[in-house]
């Protein structure tokens, strides 16, 4: 049978476990990771793969969870939704716990083997599907995307913004859940979202979205999109003569949006988790957090954790707090542990429970302008900073 090339990384560190049998094994903690480390979505999964794999070393560094070490093993998903699936098949029998990949398509195509399997999945992708319903093993890491619509309208609101135009990916889960998110709760917040506008991943040209948008009275442009599209889509907004906000999300927090869309993004807004503005957090608990990310990240890689790095190394950090409390790597435990979580990481504060998978609320998110090639924080998020 034809095997998808797996790629294997044994993060054992300081110790010999990559040869481990029998009782050996019981000294490590055993870690899956599957990533989209080509294809597509290989920009998010390689800052994903390096925060996971930051966050493990300094685990291991310190010494292991309870004295025992993390193995971590690494598949490339190859940004397709059937060689997650693969990847999970490869993992599941020689894993306590497996993380999960960054793009929607896929992680959506492993929930129902997850479900079946009983193990703990820590997801990086911010699909509402894997929350709503509860998937009792199955925990989400980055704001989903309802989330971060809600935390969208409600800088509308206080802006006294009242008419918002969308445009989203309709071949993306994530773009997907965001639309409907924004569409389901835009009249709690006294918003109109017209006109919607749909294109799919492979667009490279928004003239007739800007048409629309530039009849419709609109008072801002929201876009829900990952990768290329959104950079083409900024580019070509810069030129297109509109004056209404550009308005953007988490998917576009990070250098690999504002390296290519460069100046074209100067004063676009975007949404992100609270990490990425780090530096402008207040003293406390949850600037601690970041900051120990975001050293340790820019000593090793030279350039600061973008969005998706945040969201491994918060992978990581919870995980790794679930199994401290189960007592071990015990599925049934582990998973217990994660629904009884309260943890601070780079991301925010999660606070999971039986009937809360996603953990985080839209305090933890940050609506800010790109000013200068950085993301600075608005001053209706200033006033909200936890």
């Amino acid at each position: 049978m034809h095997r998808s090339g797996p790629i294997l990384l044994a993060l054992i560190l300081g110790t010999a476990a990559c040869g481990a049998t029998g009782d050996d094994r019981a000294d490590v903690i055993r870690v899956g990771q599957i990533v989209s480390l080509t294809g597509n979505y290989s920009p998010l999964g390689t800052e994903n793969q390096k925060s996971v794999a930051l966050a493990v070393e300094r685990i291991n560094t310190a010494g292991g969870i309870g004295g025992r070490r993390i193995e971590l093993s690494v598949r490339d998903d190859k940004s397709l939704p059937d060689q997650a699936v693969l990847a999970f098949n490869e993992l599941k029998g020689d894993s306590d716990a497996i993380i999960g990949s960054p793009f929607s398509n896929s992680a959506l195509a492993t929930i129902p083997l997850v479900d079946r399997e009983e193990i703990p999945y820590v997801s990086l992708t911010p699909a509402d599907e894997q929350a709503n319903p509860v998937h009792p093993y199955v925990f989400v890491v980055p704001a989903t995307s309802g989330t971060y619509a809600e935390a969208a309208l409600q800088y509308f609101q206080d802006t006294g913004l009242t008419r918002i135009a969308l445009a989203y990916d309709t071949k993306s889960s994530y773009a997907v859940a965001g639309a409907k998110g924004l569409q389901a709760k835009a009249a709690q917040y006294g918003v109109t979202v017209a006109p919607v506008e749909e294109f799919q991943t492979g667009a490279t040209e928004f003239g007739a979205v800007f048409t629309h948008v530039r009849s419709s009275g609109a008072q801002a442009l929201m876009v829900w999109a990952t990768g290329a599209p959104a950079v083409a889509l900024t580019k070509q907004y810069a030129t297109s003569g509109l004056t209404v906000p550009l308005v953007l999300t988490g998917a576009q927090a990070s250098r690999l949006f504002l390296e290519p869309a460069g100046a074209a993004a100067e004063g676009a807004t975007v949404a992100s988790s609270v990490g990425v503005v780090g530096e402008h957090l207040p003293p406390g608990e949850l600037k601690t957090a970041v900051d120990e990310l975001t050293s340790a990240f820019t000593a090793k890689y030279g350039y600061a954790p973008p969005q998706f790095a945040q969201d491994g190394y918060s992978g990581v950090k919870l995980l790794a707090a679930a199994i401290e409390k189960a007592g071990g790597p015990d599925r049934a435990k582990v998973r217990d542990a994660l629904e009884s979580l309260t943890l601070t990481t780079p991301n925010g504060t999660y606070t999971y429970s039986p009937t809360d998978h996603a953990g985080l609320t839209t305090a933890f998110i940050s609506i800010n302008t790109i000013e200068g090639g950085r993301f600075v924080p608005t001053g209706f998020s200033r006033e909200r900073f936890p």
